[in-house]
């Protein structure tokens, strides 16, 4: 059987989220990627041709053009692996080259690529947390180089070569510039940052060795190998009010404008006008194109600056603003123009500029029309047509002309939220669980259809227009009858939610799709057959006008053709048409029929624009000849102003300069008569300085004769008393040499008992730091077994935490189906009441009119059946609140289940959404301290079962007497012990069998329930009613009790860390100051020995000792450690004599010195005195 073939026509879309998403292929024809396919589009001639991505995947990641235009790379997610696809732009259609899919390195995705200026070289870009960029010869599929660009898991955003070397590389990412070179196999960095990090988002080369770079706080670097030599800041500039005004497109004549609604998801509109308003966030420069002049940067949302260079220095100044016009099309046009242009590129002769934005919109602007806006920003103009921003959620086409209508999430006034019929004067559109029927020619609402319990998902039109069918998540499939407004046929299988229906042409076969993966044909409410989908869930289906071929597309982005009527095996044809879910799909007209009535249209739209504009020409001829005359009327007077206004001004001027004269003159005598004073001032003021002069010489001529006289008193004063001194100063050297030798003896003394004392200190001292290290030891171990507890603490929180978060959203989800459930059951009440007041009136006329009681009979029959209908559709209703009242009922009995997530509850309205939100969290809580209520309770049980079957086995144990009186009692009490026995094995026999359904909500409850209604009596729930009040007392007051317990354990736990960090820091600080002791025990030793030793050497003193100094030195027997300390004061003492002699001379010479250095004291004659400078030395060698 032969298959059908589908073929790409037009795509419409852009995937903004693509790195480097689009590129001129030539002058004319760009490249950007939309769904699964990268489009070529001429913007000339308005065709598409299309390069398919790879098979199975999950969306593009990146695009890269080769600077020769002959290879495109395409990087991919096929099946969770990243694929680098390299395409041969040359031949038609465009051939795959080479496949990059094997990698000897770890990888997640590929997020830049780059090619080298002679096209061999490709440049790749790996996601965090590896961020490798790898280095090939694409052509051999050969690795040339691997380097990781960053190590803290920060994203790059842009990789590049230099434009005119192959080993000259560029990357940029949050607080990363780094420039590599390639050489010998590996990737070098040849710069250094210098300052603060900065995030930078995009990057240019705007010649060989400089580069542009562009941060998310408005600011651009410019880099000459690697050193920064220019840097600007852009600035945040709001457009006024006139060039507001003036920022329109013209009205498109495809689109029709409809009133908001409320969305589920906020837009990106949305989010940006909040941020908007609550602050003023800096210009983020996302892109950064170069051309021959300079180069050209987005700033910040709707603004892109071009830079040109000084004549100067090699430095850039702003020469033109253009930004993006206001959409009076869009649902808010004040913030239309708010958007991110994420990537820009020039044409290749530098005349076309085009950008995409982060709204998925294409814009562009011609180079000339930037030079001749000068002063005033230019604007961009859509380079096809408005694109949707978000996804498109509905489609339709019309059988009568070539227009496609879709709906989409994105909520712009472009998008149309209905389907169109076939006839096109009227449109369904779905207002939740409500299909309304509206005339397109007076958008009048004629009729509802009411019915579906969930929501509608798809609807669909037979041909005649006279029937339509739809399908929602509630299961069920209607076929409504327009005339009656009445369901004709149903078909509801609760087990599936349906995504989408179509109707063959002539209306007797239903297709429906849903989540079970299957496709139905319905006929006459039951399912004729059902064909598998082979693992993949189908989210639309459409059927040909000639009823032979069908589509259906799929959750992975996938477009099935098969041929009707359907086979039961894998017969068919499948496209990768997106890289998402198919939401919606529509078959277009026949070509033939729409070529005709193609040409119809054109030629009656070009009648239609011939006579318009040649209206237009009349019009706009008569108001130029009007305002050519009134310009020269005009013209004439201002002539005429201009003439007065010169007489005017020259007058004025004569006037200004006799007042200027006159000014000048007066200025001038007044000058000369101050320069008059001051200069009798200065006289007088010269002759005070000679007399002050005069005074001042005497005064030093007498200072200087009394100096002179009181330097002579002094020298012979201080003459005398060094006489004095230097006889004691011999005096006392003859003591030194007596008590040198004295030294000798005691040195040796010395030495031993401080190698004595060295030694027990050091024993001392090793014995504590033994000590200290075990007690260090012992307190590291507990602090670990402390550690550990903290950690099992902090992790028994955030289960608690997740438990409550996940608790959170399904009381959010549940609170979601009760607000969707309240305003269903509003819509029901409001009808009710209207139909109520209607009987009423009805009922009053009845009274007033008896002469009309047959027409109010038949009235009031009709109202009866509309009655009943609501009635109807309100029991299912009721039925299903009755079920939900049941089940929470049995959640009550059983606590140790869960609520399923997808559970929904159905509850009575309430006055207002608070109280309702209200209500709802005060159950949630009950059911929680149910729960945990009952789970004491089962401990407690647990407990007791335990006891008794202790006391049961301590009974069996005890030997019975031989003669017992109540042997009848024995014998019945261990009858009920074998049948408790008994019923403890039956149960836990079920209890087991329940078990193996754990991974089965429903059958596990189903089982428990069971068990419940097997073994659970009601008495036994009585019983523990009775004790829930009780259980409730005693486990909040042992709660509150442990709840202390663990605060109390939790503070002292930080005191004894506390305690023991001081402790051991305490430690570490004697262990420290006791080391830094012994080191300066060893140093004084070290230095006495020297000391000694240069004393010998210095006074050549021998071991020879006179016989009465060796009998005064000989200690004693009676005090054997009394004569080294005194011989040690005596040289102490002798050596402190020395010392403060030396002192006085010393201040005896700087009181010399400071006589001389005052003024006027001159001494009679130049005697120099003695020099010291030799006793000071031996004063200094014998005090050592």
């Amino acid at each position: 059987m032969s298959t059908v073939v589908a073929q790409s026509l037009h795509v419409f879309g852009l995937q903004s989220h693509v790195a480097n998403n689009i590129f001129f292929f030539d002058e004319q024809i760009i490249i950007f990627p939309s769904g699964n396919h990268c489009v070529k589009y001429n913007m000339d001639q308005k065709w598409q041709k299309f390069i398919p991505g790879s098979d199975k995947s999950q969306g593009m990641l990146a695009l890269s053009i080769s600077p020769n235009r002959r290879y495109l790379a395409i990087s991919e997610t096929v099946q969770e692996k990243p694929v680098i696809t390299i395409y041969e732009l040359s031949s038609i259609p465009c051939r795959k080259r080479k496949i990059l899919s094997n990698f000897d390195f770890p990888v997640q995705r590929f997020t830049s690529m780059a090619f080298s200026p002679d096209s061999k070289y490709l440049l790749t870009q790996t996601s965090p947390p590896e961020s490798n960029l790898v280095y090939w010869l694409w052509e051999k599929q050969k690795v040339m180089a691997i380097i990781r660009t960053d190590s803290q898991n920060n994203t790059v955003y842009q990789v590049s070569f230099s434009p005119q070397d192959n080993t000259q590389v560029c990357v940029t990412g949050n607080g990363i510039f780094k420039l590599l070179r390639f050489a010998e196999g590996t990737l070098k960095q040849t710069n250094f940052q210098r300052g603060e990090p900065q995030n930078y988002l995009s990057h240019t080369w705007v010649s060989e060795d400089k580069i542009v770079v562009g941060t998310d706080t408005g600011r651009l670097f410019l880099f000459e190998s690697g050193d920064q030599r220019w840097e600007t800041s852009i600035m945040v500039k709001e457009p006024t009010s006139d060039l507001k005004n003036l920022e329109v497109i013209q009205e498109s004549e495809s689109l029709i404008e409809f009133p908001t609604i409320s969305s589920p998801l906020p837009s990106y509109e949305q989010i940006m006008t909040a941020s908007s308003h609550s602050q003023l966030t800096m210009p983020q420069v996302f892109a950064v194109a170069a051309y021959s002049k300079g180069f050209a940067c987005s700033a910040g949302p709707g603004r892109v600056l071009l830079f040109e260079k000084t004549e100067e220095k090699d430095f850039y100044h702003e020469s033109r603003e253009i930004r993006i016009p206001v959409d009076p099309q869009s649902n808010d046009p004040s913030q239309s123009d708010k958007q991110d242009i994420l990537c820009m590129c020039f044409s290749p002769s530098e005349e076309t500029l085009i950008a995409s934005t982060s709204k998925n919109q294409l814009y562009s602007i011609t180079m000339s029309l930037t030079e001749i806006s000068k002063g005033e920003p230019a604007h961009f103009e859509y380079l096809m047509y408005p694109l949707h921003s978000a996804s498109i959620t509905g489609l339709a086409t019309c059988i009568r002309k070539p227009l496609i209508a879709t709906c989409s999430l994105d909520r712009s006034i472009r998008i149309w939220n209905y389907e169109s019929n076939n006839g096109g004067h009227l449109f369904a559109a779905v207002n939740g669980n409500v299909i309304q029927i509206f005339t397109t020619t007076s958008l009048e609402n004629i009729s509802n259809l009411k019915g579906h319990t969930g929501k509608i998902h798809s609807i669909v039109w037979n041909v005649d227009d006279s029937k339509l069918i739809s399908c929602g998540t509630d299961g069920a499939v209607y076929e409504w009858n327009l005339s009656t407004g009445k369901r004709e046929t149903e078909c509801v299988l609760k087990s599936c939610s349906y995504n989408c229906v179509s109707i063959s042409p002539d209306s007797k076969i239903i297709f429906a799709v849903g989540s079970d993966q299957t496709l139905k044909e319905i006929a006459d409410s039951s399912v004729l057959r059902e064909m598998s989908a082979f693992d993949v869930v189908y989210t639309a289906i459409v059927i040909s006008h000639s009823g032979r071929m069908m589509f259906v597309g799929t959750s992975v982005g996938t477009i099935r053709a098969m041929k009707y009527p359907l086979s039961l095996q894998k017969e068919f044809n499948e496209y990768q048409a997106h890289a998402g879910p198919v939401t919606k799909a529509q078959v277009m007209l026949e070509l033939k029929t729409r070529v005709e009535e193609l040409k119809m249209e054109n030629e009656y739209q070009l009648r239609l624009k011939d006579m318009n504009y040649s209206e237009k020409i009349k019009e706009l001829t008569d108001k130029f000849i009007q305002e050519m005359e009134s310009l020269k009327t005009k013209n004439q007077v201002l002539k005429t102003e201009k003439e007065k206004q010169d007489i005017f001004h020259h007058e004025r001027i004569d006037d200004l300069l006799d007042k200027q004269s006159r000014e000048l003159q007066d200025l001038e005598y007044c000058n000369n008569q101050k320069l008059l004073l001051e200069y009798e001032k200065y006289q007088e003021l010269q002759l005070k300085s000679q007399r002050m002069q005069e005074e001042y010489e005497k005064q030093l001529r007498d200072n200087d004769e009394t100096k002179s006289q009181a330097l002579e008193e002094l020298t012979e004063f201080y003459e005398a008393k060094l006489q004095e001194k230097t006889t004691l100063l011999e005096e006392a050297q003859e003591d030194v040499r007596q008590q040198l030798r004295e030294f000798e003896e005691t040195k040796k003394q010395i030495e031993e008992d401080e190698d004595r004392e060295i030694q027990d200190i050091k024993t001392k001292y090793e014995k504590k730091l033994r000590d200290e290290k075990e007690s260090n030891l012992r307190l590291k171990g507990e602090t670990g077994i402390m550690r550990k507890k903290f950690s099992s603490l902090q992790k028994e929180i955030e289960e608690r935490a997740n438990d409550i978060e996940i608790l959170k959203g399904e009381q959010v989800k549940l609170q979601g189906v009760i607000k969707s459930l309240e305003k269903d059951i509003l819509g029901l009440k409001r009808e009710i009441q209207e139909r109520d007041e209607t009987i009423q009136d009805k009922e009053k006329r009845i009274y007033d009119l008896k002469k009309k009681n047959q027409e109010l009979e038949k009235f009031k029959f009709v109202l009866d059946y509309k009655i009943k209908e609501l009635k109807k559709q309100i029991e299912p209703r009721e039925n299903e609140i009755k079920v939900m009242k049941e089940q929470i009922q049995e959640y009550q009995l059983l606590p140790g289940l869960i609520a399923r997530p997808d559970l929904t509850l159905g509850l009575p309205s309430g006055e207002s959404e608070t109280h309702l939100d209200s209500l709802m969290e005060a159950e949630l809580e009950r059911f929680h301290k149910q729960n945990t209520q009952l789970e004491l309770n089962i401990t407690e049980l647990w407990q007791k079962l335990r006891a008794t079957d202790q006391e049961m086995r301590r009974e069996k144990q005890k030997p019975l007497p031989l003669e017992n009186p109540f042997s009848t009692r024995s014998k019945h009490l261990s009858l009920q012990e074998r049948d408790l026995e008994a019923l403890v094995k039956r149960f836990k026999t079920d209890l087991h069998n329940c078990v193996a359904y754990i991974q089965e909500p429903r059958q596990l409850k189903e089982k428990v329930r069971g068990l419940f209604e097997k073994y659970v009596q009601r008495a036994d729930m009585l019983e523990i009613a009775e004790m829930n009040t009780d259980l409730q007392q005693e486990y909040a007051r042992q709660r509150e009790h442990l709840e202390r317990n663990l605060a109390t354990l939790k503070k002292k736990v930080v005191k004894d860390s506390e305690l023991h960090r001081t402790d051991y820091v305490r430690i570490m600080q004697e262990n420290v100051s006791l080391i830094k002791e012994i080191n300066e025990l060893r140093r004084e030793l070290k230095v006495t020995r020297s000391q000694v030793y240069d004393l010998e050497a210095a006074l050549k003193l021998t071991k020879k000792v006179r016989p009465q100094e060796v009998t005064e030195t000989v200690p004693s027997k009676d005090t054997p450690g009394i004569a080294p300390t005194m011989r040690l004061n005596e040289q102490e003492e002798t050596g402190r004599i020395i010392e403060m002699q030396r002192l006085e001379i010393q201040r005896l010479r700087d009181q010399i010195q400071e006589q001389e250095q005052v003024p006027g004291f001159h001494p009679v004659a130049v005697i120099r005195l003695p020099s010291l400078t030799r006793s000071e030395t031996d004063f200094e060698v014998q005090t050592k």
